[in-house]
């Protein structure tokens, strides 16, 4: 199953292969591993599975790579893209507190034609908001102030990124299947 796996493998890209095939490599490895212990219907299940995903998931980075697009190939899967920043059950919340700001208005509206008009509330509500928006402003600039000070900000971290390559003619290799096995 291994040769079958680096056989679809040549069918993506040059460029994907050579940054994912190791990774997707070992991966398979690992899973057809764990697979081959189970019973005989999970076996064939998952070797299917396997087959189909990389027989589509080729299709998809041929298409990416010609078009500069993939999204008229199905795939049962969230893929994650720059313009998908959040999972899919945000947009549901987003929905449910749009609802909820809806009914809150209506209730209100409801509350100012019994009780009368509200004018008087508007010059506390500006003052409110923005006696907010500036603590919140200052709490950010305290916080941000104590991880800077730490070390642990974002600039800190990348700083202390530590890259390679995986390019054999730079004499680096990553990962347990660099041998060739």
């Amino acid at each position: 199953m291994l040769a079958l796996f680096r056989c679809l493998l040549c069918l993506y890209p040059a460029d994907f292969r050579r940054e994912y095939h190791e990774e997707m490599t070992s991966v398979f490895r690992q899973a057809y591993d764990v697979s081959k212990t189970s019973n005989l219907l999970a076996h064939v299940s998952f070797c299917s599975r396997e087959s189909a995903g990389l027989l589509l998931g080729a299709l998809r980075e041929r298409a990416h790579s010609i078009f500069g697009f993939n999204e008229w190939i199905p795939s049962r899967r969230f893929d994650m893209r720059l313009e998908f920043r959040f999972p899919r059950s945000t947009v549901f919340l987003m929905v449910l507190i749009f609802a909820g700001v809806v009914l809150t208005i209506s209730k209100a509206s409801g509350i100012e034609l019994k009780y009368g008009s509200s004018s008087a509330v508007w010059p506390s509500l500006v003052l409110t908001l923005a006696t907010v928006v500036s603590l919140a402003l200052a709490s950010a600039v305290f916080i941000w102030g104590i991880l800077f000070a730490l070390q642990r900000t974002g600039v800190h971290r990348l700083a202390d990124l530590q890259t390679h390559s995986s390019d054999p003619r730079h004499g680096l290799s990553s990962g347990p299947s660099a041998s060739g096995s």
